[in-house]
């Protein structure tokens, strides 16, 4: 059906906003740190895909 995403879909998607949100917390409370950014924008990338091929 298009425009329904699946639940790996959405899995994915909450997977990368909690991810946002702990690395956020990360940066407020100890600094700074690249690689958990690196990590979260790849997250965030692979998350898009899924978004894009799904429909």
């Amino acid at each position: 059906m298009p425009g329904s995403t699946n639940g790996s879909t959405k899995a994915m998607g909450a997977l990368t906003v909690g991810g946002l949100v702990a690395v956020t917390a990360y940066t407020v409370a100890l600094g700074s740190n690249g690689w958990l950014w690196f990590g979260w924008v790849v997250l965030g990338l692979l998350t898009l895909v899924m978004v894009v091929t799904q429909s």
